[in-house]
């Protein structure tokens, strides 16, 4: 599903070695079986090298070395806020950790590999690594998207049916696990089709290609391949993004248009706040995983209908651009936390500032955790100090846990 695009591959008569700056001819010939590819005899097909000038490969270099950067930091630090404090441990933030594990997985173990194997139209990582590299982006892109589909239901449950009882983390843990689980069962068929091979061109180089080879035939002449991503897409992208239109849609109209009788209490209006600030950060997530990932589904299914995209000259720098696209839904996730929770800010502040990212004077805005400071920050984060019906509690054994005392 995430091999890269063929090169390109037409019919064509003529006998002589072309060489010029985008194509040469090459013969593919079957030596075990003593048969063309192409089974038109003596003919040659086209093969159109997709090797870029070298200042364009600098910078996809730099677009993707950036994304990769920010999305594996982005969501190291986001386990990192949720694990080390124990307020921040609820069942949608625990959703967000097993969100965050997946994506700092594509951009770690998947996307660094893959570009290069498109940058260069070579797969110098080895024959096992072919396989689990495809089987990883597929776990992870599924886990993903699940993921989603379950802290929208929970959300959902939580708001329609606030009388019912909440998930505990035992039933959280266990829905994580089951969503790996299916995402494993989903990624299998790239474990057992993806295979390496090593083509000899015409100028006697050599070049290692990773891609499926299905029972019924390799990639792009492949009905089975056809079916899987078919399914692959309904899965993952067409069925989750109708899920949680719906539950979103119900859960607006719940938090946005209903009137309560009687009147409501402080609490309760910091409560129904706090809950539309969750459900709005969460419908910006599911917007930008639909926008990331509507062109690379739509690629796929334009070429299996359309082969002769695939001729296009830049096509490698399409495809490029909406590979790119489609992984920076990775680094956004921690963006959109730090901007619309405070307590996720307030939990980046405090990571870079353990990690001297701040400077001199970070450091000395954040040293001082005295009385006087420490009682004037709550003052002005607590929501609770309005009508003076709530005490806190102050640990002062942990600098992170009161970096994070105020609610959302």
């Amino acid at each position: 599903m995430l091999d890269t695009p063929s090169p390109t591959l037409v019919s064509n008569e003529s006998t002589p070695y072309i060489n010029d700056v985008h194509n040469f001819y090459v013969t593919f010939y079957d030596v075990p079986t003593g048969k063309y590819l192409n089974d038109t005899g003596n003919s040659t097909e086209v093969y159109q090298s997709f090797i870029l000038p070298w200042w364009r490969q600098v910078l996809w270099t730099v677009l993707f070395g950036c994304m990769v950067i920010v999305a594996t930091v982005g969501n190291l630090v986001v386990i990192w806020i949720v694990l080390a404090n124990k307020r921040m441990r609820s069942v949608t933030n625990y959703f967000l950790v097993n969100l965050s594990v997946a994506d700092a997985m594509v951009s770690t173990l998947n996307v660094t590999f893959n570009f290069t194997y498109m940058l260069y139209s070579d797969w110098p990582f080895g024959h096992f690594y072919c396989k689990f590299n495809q089987f990883i982006a597929v776990v992870s892109i599924s886990a993903s998207v699940f993921t989603l589909m379950a802290i929208s239901i929970d959300r959902y449950v939580a708001i329609i049916s606030p009388l019912r009882p909440r998930l505990g983390k035992r039933a959280t843990l266990g829905i994580a696990a089951a969503i790996w689980a299916g995402s494993s069962i989903l990624s299998s068929p790239n474990i057992a089709y993806f295979t390496t091979e090593v083509d000899i061109l015409p100028d006697g180089t050599t070049r290692r290609v990773c891609f499926p080879e299905w029972p019924d035939g390799i990639t792009t002449r492949s009905r089975l391949e056809y079916l899987y991503n078919v399914a692959f897409m309904v899965l993952t992208y067409f069925l989750p993004i109708i899920s949680m239109t719906y539950t979103y849609a119900r859960v607006g109209v719940e938090l946005w248009g209903s009137q309560s009788i009687g009147e409501c209490t402080q609490r309760q209006l910091d409560n129904i706040k706090s809950k539309r600030r969750v459900v709005k950060m969460m419908i910006v997530v599911v917007v930008i995983f639909a926008v990331c990932w509507l062109p690379f589904h739509v690629y796929f299914v334009v070429t299996s209908y359309y082969p002769d995209v695939v001729n296009y000259p830049h096509i490698q720098e399409i495809y490029l651009g909406i590979y790119w696209l489609a992984m920076s839904n990775s680094m956004y996730n921690p963006i959109i936390y730090c901007w619309m929770n405070s307590k996720f800010r307030r939990g980046f502040k405090q990571f870079f500032w353990c990690c001297g990212a701040l400077g001199n004077d970070g450091l000395s805005r954040h040293r001082g955790f005295g009385t006087e400071q420490l009682d004037r920050s709550l003052r002005s984060l607590s929501p609770s100090r309005k009508n003076g019906t709530s005490t806190i509690r102050i640990s002062m054994h942990s600098t992170y846990n009161n970096t994070l005392l105020g609610s959302t």
